[in-house]
């Protein structure tokens, strides 16, 4: 199992500071609650069905032809290796880091790319696997340079599949339109804009024979019925999304302007999190989690990825600890 932010337990044990205590800014999930509706007494009583407005609303708010819910886009992750047999794949890297493990789990090598290596590579490959933002640095390749490569695979029988689990604060990044033509696999998640992780529900956005491959090798009642439930009416809530994504720029914006002040210059980021190279970022994540607010690190690339704090007393916690951080760890010799 890799190692994954979130892990709030985990680090209540190791600095032995209670659950309680902490400001987690690991994840990259919203840290806002989405308003849920009220959960029926049938949706826990009966299997879960597929007429109940869920692959509707879904259809309708990524704009896409067809759609596949899945138990976080994570089940799809693990399950589309086994669909591409013996092909030659390419994964833009530094990425999430479970995309690697279950291709390598089907038996493929995949190339590691930098993104700046795809036009010379792009022939010797038959499928590339991208994030969308990219997690943990939150560059973005424009939608234009996706469907060239989409196009290029796509003619001689490719696959391109962009992961978009952080593409809800700006839509307009998202290839999700355009996954009713062969070639293009689209991944979305509601853990991540809606903050609703622990609801395990995702979709794959493709051409329908793709989807129904993939249907087959999930199985039936993959997404339970609370979570089918509570997925409708956030996909089907409009003004909320609207409120989420300015707050979420806003705040992103201020994160990058605070970060900043105190000498950590976000590299790049996106509306989520902030991602920080810095020759110190083992020492800066285990001083701010000595003080209970927990970090992303990524030890080999020495740099954090830092998410939104979700309340003003968050934001001034992690002000005050910002200040307080030593000048041997801001700037190490």
């Amino acid at each position: 199992m890799l190692d994954h932010g979130g892990r709030l337990r985990q680090a209540a044990i190791t600095y032995n500071i209670p659950i309680a205590g902490w400001l987690d800014l690991s994840t990259g999930l919203a840290p806002y609650s989405w308003p849920l509706p009220a959960i029926p007494a049938q949706a826990w009583q009966r299997l879960p069905e597929s007429d109940d407005g869920l692959e509707q609303a879904a259809r309708e708010y990524y704009q896409a032809e067809n759609v596949l819910p899945v138990a976080g886009s994570q089940a799809a992750i693990q399950a589309l290796p086994a669909l591409f047999p013996r092909r030659r794949v390419g994964l833009i890297e530094p990425c999430y880091a479970e995309h690697r493990h279950a291709w390598e789990r089907a038996g493929s090598a995949p190339v590691s790319l930098s993104g700046d290596e795809i036009e010379d590579m792009l022939d010797a490959i038959d499928v590339l696997v991208m994030v969308n933002p990219n997690n943990p640095t939150g560059r973005v390749f424009p939608p234009a340079v996706l469907l060239d490569w989409h196009l290029r695979l796509a003619s001689r029988g490719g696959c391109l599949i962009v992961d978009e689990a952080f593409v809800d604060p700006t839509p307009a990044h998202s290839l999700a339109p355009y996954t009713g033509t062969p070639g293009l696999i689209v991944l979305r998640s509601l853990g991540k804009f809606f903050g609703l992780g622990g609801a395990r529900l995702g979709f794959v956005l493709a051409e329908q024979r793709m989807l129904d491959l993939l249907a087959d090798t999930l199985g039936p009642w993959t997404i339970s019925g609370p979570a089918r439930h509570v997925g409708r009416h956030a996909l089907a809530d409009q003004p909320t999304q609207q409120i989420w994504r300015k707050r979420m720029h806003t705040d992103s914006q201020r994160l990058a302007s605070l970060l900043t002040a105190y000498g950590l210059a976000p590299q790049s980021g996106c509306a989520l999190f902030q991602w920080i190279p810095h020759a110190s970022a083992t020492a800066l994540h285990r001083t701010l989690a000595e003080q209970g607010i927990l970090t992303r690190l990524f030890d080999q690339l020495s740099a954090l990825r830092i998410g939104l704090p979700g309340s003003e007393t968050g934001w001034a916690r992690l002000e005050s600890a910002l200040a307080g951080l030593s000048p041997e760890v801001l700037c190490p010799h």
